[in-house]
């Protein structure tokens, strides 16, 4: 899955459900799936995608918002 261009920092919420890129599967483009428990990139954007902690623990960088509302 190519991403062009990933959310800006205001598009990511703490509750969203998103799809982030785990620093293990950088550069093989495997996503997992997650609901955001707290935002850790302070700037606005970041080129590689926003780094977040997901509620099960995970740490990754969000590559797309679900489309899909809680």
């Amino acid at each position: 899955m190519k991403m062009d261009k990933v959310p800006s920092r205001d598009k990511i919420k703490i509750g969203s459900s998103v799809w982030i890129t785990l620093k293990q599967d950088q550069g093989t483009g495997k996503l997992t799936e997650g609901t955001v428990k707290r935002i850790l990139t302070s700037s606005s954007f970041h080129p590689h995608g926003i780094k977040v902690e997901l509620h099960d623990g995970k740490i990754g960088r969000v590559q797309k918002v679900s489309d899909i509302l809680p």
